[in-house]
């Protein structure tokens, strides 16, 4: 932290600096220049993008999109807010309102970058379309009890690049020259490394480095959007052990905690910085799906067809984080996404049960009842979907280990500053660090848990909380 009285009198000013650009600094930049800001945009890399542009471009939208309504999907503001509500860890009404009464609007900004989603929909179970199709379900809409209680809609919009991973980049490459129109300047290969602070708290400005270079800028509103802190071995020691090993992280090398540190330094407050999002998908195969998870009891404790996070999240609570898928020989297939590998096979349930050294008895108890309710398409125990109901009862069975440290889990951080709607940083006692405002994945807003996570949600959230903090950083101007 750098007193403001020790800024040069010479230093460079602008009204916003925006530190990282990833998908919310980019969103953070473009708003502040459109409202009218001279704005500077900070990334330490050679190039745009972030970790954004790593994924798989999936975006968490509803309320009536165009793409939902082309494929006839039904879906309403306060089904999208209810939903949110009831699958999030600590919901804040405020910000989940928001996100819903502004997405289709937040839609259509999306898609006047100079895109189009696909207006196509993917029914079958995937972690993201295989193909260009540009909608699915990508959270627990389905899944039991929210479908009981909410009408279940298709949310993740991907845009038009088939495959799991670099579609964002489209969006990312889309930004960066909406940003360049809008007058932005950019500075590659520089870091902050210090906030600017007033005697009363304010933020006024950013220092920062390149290479051997460095200087202070003064500002009327710093926006972080550094990223999250998987690739910082201490922060993650401190917060979420359960990424410090046997998993394969995802994030970029500059996800390493800058931007939450920065604002610790000037007081923020952290939310939710224990919750990781740590997955691995044994789907596809669809087919899979209609099989049992049991722990290392015997015994179920996940309804299967959840969100491939939530039933991972449920499996890292069993003992020694202990878990087995088991498929019978009418529903193996070959993987799409090998992550858990098959274990072994077995010609009787009694042979599989000793394998897997499970309790006598325990295995075949539990899949005797799954399979009586199964035929009736019941599961009074998880109340899975009947449309993933089916006896798993022809021999051999097949047994595919989704324990930690066998199964490829991967998994990056959630928690970060503690936000208004308007992506102001709040200290601990509620109040506003004026001038200081966050958005992405250093700060907190809807994704908070691996078991209510929705794909999309970090890119959806992330996009539409960075303009509303680079909106609110560029009005602070005309207020000072």
């Amino acid at each position: 932290m750098i007193p403001a009285a020790d800024l040069p009198g010479d230093a460079e000013q602008f009204d916003v600096v925006v530190v990282g650009f990833g998908i919310a600094g980019g969103c953070a930049a473009l708003e502040a220049a459109r409202s009218g800001a001279r704005v500077l945009l900070l990334e330490r890399a050679a190039v745009h993008g972030g970790t954004s542009s790593m994924s798989g471009g999936h975006f968490y939208l509803g309320g009536g999109t165009a793409v939902q309504q082309a494929t006839g999907h039904q879906d309403t503001v306060e089904a999208m807010v209810r939903y949110l509500m009831a699958s999030t860890k600590n919901p804040d009404e405020e910000k989940i309102r928001a996100y819903c009464e502004g997405s289709v609007a937040h839609f259509d900004w999306l898609e006047a970058l100079g895109f189009e989603f696909e207006r196509s929909y993917f029914p079958g179970k995937a972690v993201i379309q295989p193909g260009t199709e540009g909608l699915m379900f990508t959270g627990n809409e389905k899944v039991w009890p929210f479908r009981d209680e909410i009408v279940p809609a298709p949310r993740g919009h991907k845009v038009p690049v088939p495959g799991d991973t670099d579609g964002t980049k489209i969006v990312m490459d889309l930004l960066r020259d909406r940003i360049e129109e809008a007058g932005v300047e950019v500075r590659y290969e520089t870091g902050a490394t210090n906030l600017v602070v007033t005697g009363n708290g304010a933020v006024t400005g950013v220092a920062w480095r390149k290479f051997d270079q460095s200087g202070v800028i003064g500002c009327t509103g710093v926006v972080i959007a550094a990223g999250g802190f998987v690739m910082n071995p201490d922060m993650v020691a401190t917060y979420t052990p359960p990424l410090g090993g046997k998993l394969f992280t995802l994030g970029s090398t500059y996800d390493d905690g800058l931007g939450i540190r920065l604002g610790q330094s000037a007081g923020a407050a952290l939310e939710h910085m224990e919750e990781p999002f740590i997955t691995a998908p044994f789907y596809p195969p669809s087919s899979l799906v209609k099989g049992i998870i049991v722990n290392s009891r015997g015994e179920r404790f996940v309804a299967e067809d959840s969100y491939h996070a939530r039933t991972s999240y449920f499996v890292l609570e069993q003992p020694g984080a202990t878990a087995y898928l088991i498929a019978d020989s009418d529903h193996m297939e070959e993987q799409r996404m090998p992550l858990v590998p098959l274990k072994d096979g077995y010609e009787t349930i009694e042979e599989m049960e000793a394998g897997l050294g499970l309790p006598q008895g325990s295995l075949a108890s539990t899949m005797a009842r799954y399979n009586e309710h199964a035929v009736r398409g019941e599961d009074p125990d998880f109340h899975k979907h009947p449309d993933w109901l089916a006896p798993q009862a022809k021999g051999p069975w097949g047994v595919y280990d989704l324990s930690l440290g066998t199964a490829l889990y991967a998994g990056f951080t959630l928690g970060g500053m503690a936000t208004t709607l308007d992506g102001e940083v709040r200290r601990p006692d509620g109040t506003v660090i004026e001038g200081l405002y966050a958005a992405g994945a250093c700060a907190s807003n809807i994704a908070q848990d691996g078991a209510g996570y929705c794909s999309g949600t970090q890119l959806g959230e992330g996009s539409f909380f960075g303009r509303r903090a680079g909106r609110t950083a560029a009005a602070r101007r005309t207020r000072g």
